[in-house]
């Protein structure tokens, strides 16, 4: 019997996910677990693995499509097994095969499929000269017509927004869909056409969706649409700065001790396996500090105070398309060993796209390192529903006073960003003060 390809659930609020790039193509062989497609969504880009090994029968959503969690995206099984029908909906016509006419020559439009209102005309488009898509076609639609109108809603959100009527782009995806890459590179085209320059258009027509315009007319840009996790995590942060207010604490610390004994037991832990990074001291040390302020390990809900009993720690990973925090659970329970092995495979997965979805959910609190880019400190921005953020600055040799003597020694300046709603300045001024001093007299047995 074939079995369902699902879009997996990514977390309790996240209800859908976009699929970046099909990693196997309908007639190839799959193996059980074997990476099957990459997805992306506000919390993860990852490779979800086929739940079954046969045949890949049928692709049912495109790429670039975005489609709800546990929805029928591909079917699994063996070469020449009838197709059953999809959960959720009637199913679609086979890869390949051409949509069947309906009584009277128009096509029978799926019931699965969301209705386009007034998708026919969206107004200009973004680039320069008049419009190829100043008027609807005439008379009833053509099937081409209704299959680009069944094209993913992130693929209708970009025509909108940039003016572009969907009918007139050529569709490579199932059945002539206008897939994310055919829409891109339909407006790449048009603007190549128009010449050097990409002018601001013109949202006078009552039927164009205006998109807020950064740039003046005749300006030289070049403008595309933000990535699905570039979007979620603009969302977020907004989110966050509306709903806690934000109150920032900067300490310094003296890293000396911590230094000595990373080089005194760097070679040790690389024998078994981590790598003995600043990283995992001050992880070691935020753990400590949460489980002594268990108010900085909290959420607010309502007029209610939530105490999160597990201290699970996110690390921000920078990425080369966006941001995602990684979270080590049970981070209380880990030794300096096992800390410094978590980051080092989160950090590496991360930039992998390996990442499991329940590796970047629960987190209760977050350490986030600008310092690796040079920063003196950073104030960052609260992920939520945490109500507290680590900061790190960049670790540097600096004439600090000891024992009213000036002596050299590596500095860093902690910040702790914290939701003054709940944590007020003293509160996290103890926490920060707790880190501070377990990180300069860092205690051995921890080693």
């Amino acid at each position: 019997m074939p079995t369902d390809v699902l879009m997996p659930q990514m977390g309790e609020s996240i209800a859908e996910g976009t699929i970046v790039r099909w990693i196997k193509r309908v007639g190839d062989r799959v193996d059980r677990d074997e990476p099957l497609f990459e997805i992306s969504t506000d919390k993860v880009d990852t490779e979800v693995q086929a739940p079954a090994s046969g045949v890949l029968l049928e692709i049912r959503a495109q790429q670039g499509e975005t489609v709800p969690v546990n929805s029928v995206v591909g079917i699994i099984g063996q070469p020449g097994e009838p197709l059953r029908q999809a959960q959720g909906g009637p199913l679609r016509q086979p890869q390949g095969e051409p949509l069947r006419q309906a009584q009277g020559g128009a096509a029978a439009p799926s019931s699965a499929a969301p209705a386009v209102a007034g998708s026919a005309v969206v107004g200009p488009t973004a680039v320069g000269g008049p419009s190829s898509s100043s008027a609807a076609p005439a008379g009833p639609p053509t099937v081409d017509d209704l299959r680009r109108q069944k094209s993913s809603p992130l693929v209708r959100r970009i025509a909108r927004e940039q003016g572009v009527n969907i009918q007139q782009v050529p569709g490579s995806g199932v059945g002539g869909r206008v897939t994310k890459n055919d829409i891109l590179g339909f407006i790449e085209s048009e603007t190549a056409a128009a010449g050097p320059a990409v002018v601001a258009p013109n949202f006078s027509s009552a039927t164009a969706s205006p998109l807020p315009v950064a740039f003046k007319p005749g300006e030289r840009v070049r403008v595309e649409p933000m990535s699905v996790m570039r979007r979620k995590i603009a969302e977020h942060m907004v989110q966050s700065a509306h709903t806690s207010p934000h109150v920032y604490a900067i300490y310094e610390v003296n890293f000396g001790r911590v230094a000595k004994l990373r080089e005194q037991h760097k070679a040790r832990y690389e024998q078994a396996g981590a790598r003995l990074t600043y990283t995992a001291f001050i992880a070691k040390a935020t753990v400590d500090g949460l489980r002594a302020f268990p108010i900085v390990n909290a959420s607010v809900d309502g007029d209610t105070i939530i105490y999160k009993r597990d201290i699970n720690l996110g690390i921000a990973v920078a990425l080369d398309w966006g941001l995602i925090v990684p979270v080590i659970r049970n981070a209380d329970e880990k030794s300096l060993v096992g800390l410094s092995r978590a980051i080092d495979d989160l950090a590496s997965r991360a930039r992998a796209k390996q990442l499991k979805p329940q590796e970047v959910q629960d987190g209760t609190f977050t350490i986030t390192n600008p310092g690796v880019f040079g920063a003196f400190a950073g104030l960052p921005i609260i992920n939520q529903p945490q109500v507290g953020i680590l900061g790190v600055g960049a670790i540097e040799k600096r004439p600090i006073v000891i024992d009213d003597a000036i002596a050299i020694r590596p500095v860093a300046y902690l910040s702790i960003g914290h939701d003054h709603r709940l944590v007020d300045g003293a509160d996290a001024g103890r926490f920060l003060a707790h880190v501070k001093h377990a990180l300069e007299h860092f205690d051995e047995s921890w080693m």
